[in-house]
């Protein structure tokens, strides 16, 4: 039996990602029973030392997960690995020795650092080839919750992954008593490059849900046999599938919380009355997650690591690379279900808060799979009244979701400066890596996102994220360029302006010193985490100088996002989809910050990728 914990205040909280003991040697040859609770193999101490000094070891473990023994890509031996700590101010010393037969990486996901720390092969560095060390060395400039990762192949498929918390210089500015780090991840028992290779031949391999004749004749009992066959027949002229929701699916999927199964049911202990910080990380190669713990409110404090106004919520979605710290208040001495849902619903992670070790709570069921509509293929409204559009979300879902968008377009004064309707021309996106273009793309920042809000729950949507104080001088760009994310699913083929990494002919130039505004559209009928390595994305929702920063957005289908960039850190630096599956596809760039020269501007207006519409 675990005896009892005391109550602790918020600075002396209990920092462990399992509130349990340390992993020993020995923690793969548990059984799940044991394993709960347990954390990760080393525990982090309470509070980040102001300087650290690491030693990582990257290596093959066999290990069990869901009662499967398996081999990973470990870091020190677990998955995920271990929870590292490092406080604002100081500086970060971490040699990642490389045991593995191939070269690996390690990327500090969201962190600013210089480029030659950043960790992409190629980019930024030569990698670590196999029997070799690299020491990263940098200053810690920031603070929230991050997490690391490889940049190697598909390595982070195999569970080369770990959180990482900097603990601010000057203390939090929301108080809570103890805290829980929450790792979501995906599993497979399959090789990563077969998976792959599965995906080049057929796109929807693993997608088991796909509408049946049983679902026509539904179809055709609700809308007529006329319209529900044109419905088919239009989708099918596109070659496209209303249950595309996610490339790889619970089909061969384990959807996991620190490193455990559902079965094994990872929990976090809490005292009656205390408020319990949850880092919630999305550390998969290709999953979103729709968290909600039922009978607990979510009020989340902190986006990417950045400190929110405080909102309340009962479900968030969180996408691949994302992090959202929320507080939550356990009144009650009984158990509490963490509940990670899948986008498309195939599966799901699930761990449990309670006071005492061994307890549970009830587990909900899956929610029915939702379907895309024309909307996130970028259709006019106008042009969608024939469709099928799915469930008709509730009253309550359809105003949580106009508030969004009117605190968009309520407001001239915010529309003009901040959120124009139209973007200049940008490059030619039509290559061949594009199946299709948005028609009328729309800002989709108000709205949850698909399968979301017909519940009655309030859910986070971007639109509610409000820095907690301005992040930065308020001014207008200096410059405005358009990129699109384009994709050919029949040859599961992901890019940018119709042209995947290898077909481009340069990097994507930004400016010393600008601002510099990015017009996002997404021309495809898949969400894509967008991240920007060594720089802050701030998403232009309509907060002004209180606009969100973030290292990772969202893109959803057929949206229109606008972001700027304080382009602050010279170099080179990688610019991704964070589906892992999709940035090895081709959805990747890499960006060159050069100081801004005439000689500098006049070449770049030769770049296709940047220039139009400059201001």
């Amino acid at each position: 039996m675990s005896p009892k914990i005391p109550r602790l205040d918020r600075r002396t909280f209990l920092n462990s990602v399992g509130a349990g003991a340390a992993w020993c040697a020995a923690s793969a040859l548990l059984p799940p029973w044991a394993l709960v609770n347990a954390g990760h193999r080393r525990l982090a101490p309470a509070t980040g030392a102001l300087d650290t000094d690491i030693d990582l070891a990257i290596r093959r473990t066999a290990l069990d997960i869901d009662g499967r023994r398996t081999s990973a890509v470990t870091i020190d031996g677990s998955v995920p690995g271990p929870l590292l700590r490092f406080r604002e101010g100081g500086t970060a010393t971490l040699r990642v020795h490389n045991e593995l037969d191939e070269p690996t990486s390690v990327h500090w996901h969201g962190i600013l650092l210089p480029p030659e720390m950043d960790g992409v092969p190629g980019i930024s560095f030569g990698g670590i080839p196999p029997g070799e060390t690299f020491e990263y060395h940098y200053r810690v400039v920031q603070n929230g919750t991050y997490w690391y990762h490889s940049h190697s192949g598909l390595q982070e498929q195999l569970g080369h992954f770990g959180p990482l918390i900097i603990d601010p210089a000057q203390g939090d500015p929301f108080d809570y008593d103890r805290e829980h780090t929450v790792m979501l991840s995906d599993w497979t028992f399959e090789n990563p490059y077969k998976i792959l290779g599965r995906l080049k031949k057929r796109a929807n391999y693993y997608n088991y849900q796909r509408r049946t004749v049983g679902d026509l004749f539904s179809d055709a009992g609700e809308q007529g046999l006329g319209a529900a066959l044109a419905d088919r027949a239009m989708w099918g002229r596109m070659r496209m599938d209303v249950t595309d929701l996610a490339d790889i699916t619970g089909a061969t999927y384990r959807y996991l919380v620190n490193g455990m199964a559902a079965g094994d049911n990872w929990t976090g202990l809490f005292e009656p009355g205390e408020r319990v910080r949850l880092r919630l990380i999305n550390a998969s190669a290709a999953s979103f997650f729709d968290v909600r713990i039922p009978g607990l409110a979510l009020t989340v404090v902190q986006a990417d690591g950045q400190n929110v106004e405080p909102v309340t919520v009962d479900e968030l979605r969180i996408a691949t690379a994302e992090t959202y710290d929320v507080i939550v208040h356990p009144r009650e001495e009984r158990a509490y279900t963490l509940f990670a849902e899948s986008i498309d619903r195939s599966g799901y992670a699930r761990g449990t808060l309670a006071p005492r070790l061994g307890m549970q709570a009830e587990v909900p069921e899956l929610r029915p799979r939702p379907l895309r509509t024309m909307a996130d293929m970028g259709m006019d409204h106008a042009d969608m009244n024939h469709v099928a559009m799915g469930p008709e979300p509730s009253a309550d879902a359809m105003d949580h979701a106009a508030m969004g968008h009117g605190d968009l377009t309520d407001q001239p004064m915010t529309m003009t400066s901040e959120l124009p309707t139209s973007a200049p021309h940008g490059p030619d996106h039509h290559g061949p890596g594009s199946a299709g273009v948005a028609e009328a793309p729309t800002t989709r920042l108000g709205e949850p996102g698909i399968g979301l809000g017909n519940d009655g729950w309030r859910v986070l949507v971007y639109s509610d994220l409000r820095a907690l104080e301005p992040l930065y001088e308020h001014r207008t760009p200096d410059r405005e360029i358009e990129l699109h994310a384009t994709g050919n699913m029949e040859r599961y083929m992901w890019s940018f302006d119709g042209k995947k990494f290898t077909q481009v002919e340069g990097p994507i130039t930004f400016f010393h010193g600008e601002r510099l505004r990015i017009n996002f559209v997404n021309d495809t009928m898949m969400e894509h985490p967008l991240h920007l390595h060594g720089m802050w994305i701030h998403l232009v929702n309509g907060n002004g100088a209180h606009n969100p920063r973030k290292h990772t957005v969202n893109l959803k289908p057929g949206e229109r996002m606008f972001v700027d960039v304080e382009v602050d850190a010279p170099g080179r630096w990688a610019f991704h989809c964070h589906i892992l599956y999709h940035m090895d596809a081709g959805m990747f760039r890499v960006v060159d910050v050069v100081d801004a020269s005439p000689a500098h501007e006049h070449s770049d207006h030769q770049d296709s990728h940047s220039l139009e519409g400059a201001s």
